[in-house]
């Protein structure tokens, strides 16, 4: 038998009666309600408690993998009001990036440049909130960054699968995006096996890049943050505010 209780504070108590074991588990579980709808993780628990009616037996492990399902950091969008968990969780899922810089190359000297490049602030769900990059002198924006290092830097949940399934536009304020104004600056010693780290786990591919391209490690250096996540403007975060900011949290 499956019995739900709901009681204040929004936490539903479940007493799991599993036979024919005549054993008694009693989970305690805390919802939350995103600006979307019903969450995921209410979704998943919903889909178990059909399954530990038809299937007695595996029910405590339905749960279980509807728990594990519920708490991965791609369910956990924060709310568009904490502007600075926003900011680090579009900098986390995303893994690359348009970089704007001002170009040293005829025709165009002297005007903006804007260049795709793979960025990881380490892994999803991990990340430290520092865009780094994987660069060769050969490139052209890079050529631009050696004269002048000041950039922008911007990411749009549009590069994955979210506004997509939300029926959002990539332009809409809903379809959250962030852009990092600063510098772009090569990193070494310590910093430049983080960014290796991080960089490597997400595109594996790089390991294979030709050696004689004469790569390195950068990073942005983030003076500020610009975030449209809802209507009502452009925010703005300082970069105190968005590095001790935590993008995902847990339910329990």
């Amino acid at each position: 038998a499956l019995r739900w209780t709901r009681v204040p504070s929004c936490v539903c108590v479940c007493p799991l009666y599993l036979q024919p074991y005549a054993l008694c588990y009693r989970v305690r579980l805390r919802f939350t309600v995103t600006p979307l709808g019903t969450s995921g993780f209410s979704q998943c628990v919903c889909k178990a408690a059909l399954l530990m009616v038809k299937f007695p037996f595996y029910s405590s492990g339905a749960l279980l993998l509807a728990l594990s399902s519920a708490l991965r950091p791609s369910h956990a969008i924060p709310p568009h009001d904490e502007v600075a968990r926003v900011a680090r969780f579009v900098a986390n899922q995303c893994d690359w990036a348009s970089v704007a810089t001002i170009s040293t190359h005829e025709p165009v000297k002297g005007q903006p440049f804007s260049n795709t490049f793979s960025v990881s602030d380490g892994p999803v769900g991990g990340g430290g909130g520092v865009p780094y990059l994987y660069l060769t002198r050969m490139e052209i924006s890079v050529q631009d960054l050696q004269v002048n290092p000041q950039a922008s830097l911007s990411m749009s949940l549009a590069q994955t699968d979210f506004c997509k399934k939300q029926g959002y536009d990539p332009q809409s304020p809903l379809c959250a995006h962030v852009i990092f104004s600063g510098s772009i600056l090569e990193v070494n010693g310590t910093e430049a096996e983080v960014a290796k780290k991080a960089l490597f786990g997400r595109h594996p591919e790089m390991i294979d890049w030709p050696a004689d391209h004469d790569w390195f490690f950068a990073k942005m250096n983030i003076t500020q943050v610009w975030v449209l996540d809802y209507f009502g403007g452009v925010k703005t975060v300082t970069p105190e505010d968005y590095f001790n900011a935590t993008p995902y949290k847990s339910l329990f």
